[in-house]
Parts: structure tokens; C-alpha cells; sequence
């Protein structure tokens, strides 16, 4: 019933991506989710290529599906990703924090799929012009990096104004949201927050707690001031972090502060001290699953919401 365009682009049974978490989306959980028939994306974050490498001959190791590595452009060893995923000829890159319009001609000879992740109108059509295969449309409502635009307002934006197919990101945790996405044009979605909280997910439990504990106000922005805000759950490290910027302590100090954070929550299991990456949906997450049972959740009950809408419309 959801065979979309992106089925046939990325070769997956079900328009479902994996968000390419940096210390979150390791082979363990990208693997899990392309065996389940979407499309599991591994983390290059800001790892050496050595350590990106050996992601992903464990991931070959373990499933023969499609699979994804996450740029992300800022990272220092960016160009050696680049030339990492040639090399493995990973069959899909997404892209995050730039542009990835150089290194465009690269992965089109090497068969690669490219879809960059964008938050707003202008880097959409920008990036179709410059030969993207599809778009993963983020709105705010997801955790860490974010833009502004919701991806309500944000995502039929996109679909408007391109012709290739647009991937809806953010706030997206269940059937109803998949569906909705659809709604507004997306031919797939893209969920980070929802597969951090699954089995296969190697994330410390304590993360995976805090998550599932988190109420509808819990997933603050921190980082406005600097221009790079991100979305994490509210901790003690996120409330320094926002006393410091209204007392506009200077960039590079809280730059200094922030490092590390992320890995201290994500592996140490430090929810107090670390930086708790999570979307606004947290607070409907309330289990941990395998990341089949997420899939196939979301399937079951958005061809259920759709059999209700169906059902409203003859009055029965």
C-alpha cells in the first residue's frame, strides 16, 4: 500500500529512513533497520574514516540491503568520508551541515544515491539543481541540528517547488505521523528520535530512559544565540548552557563547554552533564522496541488510520 517513489529510488520495501545520528547510528542499529526493510543510515559524525570504515565492512558483514552513510560536511575528515564511500560504494550519502554540491559529479560515477537533508526552500531547489536523487525535508520539531521552518510549513514548501521526491523529517513517530507525511506531498519519512529508543540501538539505557520519561515541553533549543541551535532533552548541562548565553558569554566558550557532551550522554549514560539529543516527539515514545516491531508498527496503524479515514468519507 506505501510503495512510494523512494521504495524504488533507494531499492527499500517501505519509505521508512533511519536518521543518521553522530554516536547513535552505529552498524548494529543501521543493519536492524535495513533488514526490516527500510533503509538504515550509519553516522559519520565527526569519526576518522578508519573508524567510518570499519562501520561499515561490519554492517556488509551483516546484511546484504540497501544502507546509507551520513555526511556530515562540517566534520574535518569529510573529503576522506567522501572518498571512503567510493571506495565501499555504499549504495546511498545523506548530508548534513552544507552543501555536498562538489562532490556531486564523484558519487553520481560511483552509483551512489545522494539525499542531502535540508530545512528550508531555497537549499531544496538548490540541491535539485545540482543533481540530488531526493530530499529529506527537516522541520524543527527534530532533535539536535535544527532549522526553524516546522516540518508542517516546511515540507509542502519543498514538495512545490521540486520534482524529485521529498523525505519528511522531524516530529514523526508512529503511524499517523508517517501518514500525515504523506499527506503533504513526502513520499517517505525519515525517524531519528523513535529508533534511538529500540533494541538494537547501542545508546547507553539511561538515554533510552530519559527519552521515554520526557514530557511534551522537555525538548528545548539550546544554541539559538550562536546560530547553531540544537534540540535536546532538559538537563543540568542545558540549563548552564542557556544561562550562559543570555549572559552572552563569547562563542568559542560555549563551543569549548558543548564538546564532547553528546558522546558523554550517548556512551557514558550521563543524562545530568550530557547533551541529550531528541526530537519534540519524545514524549510519545513510551517503549523500546526492535527496530522491525517500529517499522511494522507504523505500517500497521497508518493503513488503520487510513481505513478510518476511508470509513469517514462513505459515513459509516
Amino acid at each position: 500500500m506505501f510503495n512510494t517513489k523512494i521504495c524504488d529510488i533507494l531499492d527499500i520495501e517501505y519509505p521508512i529512513i533511519q536518521g543518521g545520528m553522530a554516536w547513535v547510528a552505529t552498524h548494529e542499529l543501521a543493519q536492524a533497520v535495513s533488514n526490516a526493510g527500510g533503509l538504515g543510515v550509519i553516522a559519520a559524525g565527526a569519526a576518522p574514516v578508519e573508524v567510518v570504515r570499519d562501520e561499515i565492512k561490519k554492517l556488509k558483514k551483516n546484511t546484504d540491503k540497501p544502507f546509507g552513510v551520513n555526511i556530515m560536511l562540517m566534520s574535518p575528515f569529510a573529503e576522506d568520508i567522501v572518498e571512503l564511500v567510493c571506495e565501499e560504494k555504499v549504495p546511498v550519502v545523506t548530508t548534513g551541515a552544507g552543501n555536498p554540491g562538489k562532490y556531486m559529479d564523484k558519487f553520481k560515477s560511483n552509483g551512489i544515491k545522494v539525499v542531502p537533508i535540508v530545512p528550508s526552500v531555497a537549499l531544496a531547489k538548490r540541491l535539485e539543481r545540482q543533481g540530488a536523487d531526493a530530499l529529506i525535508v527537516e522541520g524543527t520539531e527534530a532533535g539536535g541540528h535544527i532549522g526553524e521552518l516546522t516540518t508542517m510549513s516546511l515540507v509542502p514548501q519543498v514538495v512545490d517547488v521540486v520534482d524529485i521526491p521529498v523525505i519528511a523529517a522531524g516530529g514523526i513517530a508512529d503511524g499517523r505521523g508517517f501518514l500525515a507525511a504523506l499527506s503533504l506531498g513526502a513520499e517517505g519519512i525519515q525517524m531519528g528520535t523513535r529508533f534511538v529508543c529500540s533494541t538494537e540501538c547501542i545508546a547507553h539505557d539511561n538515554y533510552k530512559k530519559k527519552i521515554m520519561k520526557a514530557k511534551d515541553r522537555d525538548a528545548i533549543v539550546t544554541g539559538r544565540s550562536t546560530g547553531y541551535p540544537v534540540r535536546v532533552i532538559k538537563n543540568r548541562f542545558s540549563k548552564e548552557y542557556i544561562k550562559l548565553e543570555k549572559e552572552e558569554v563569547p562563542f568559542e566558550e560555549l563551543e569549548e563547554l558543548g564538546a564532547g557532551r553528546l558522546r558523554l550522554a550517548v556512551k557514558e549514560g550521563d543524562i545530568d552533564n550530557g547533551s541529550l539529543m531528541a526530537g519534540q516527539i519524545s514524549g510519545m515514545i513510551k517503549d523500546i522496541k526492535s527496530c522491525e516491531e517500529i517499522i511494522n508498527d507504523i505500517i500497521k496503524d497508518a493503513e488503520k488510520e487510513l481505513n478510518k479515514l476511508y470509513s469517514f468519507k462513505r459515513g459509516e
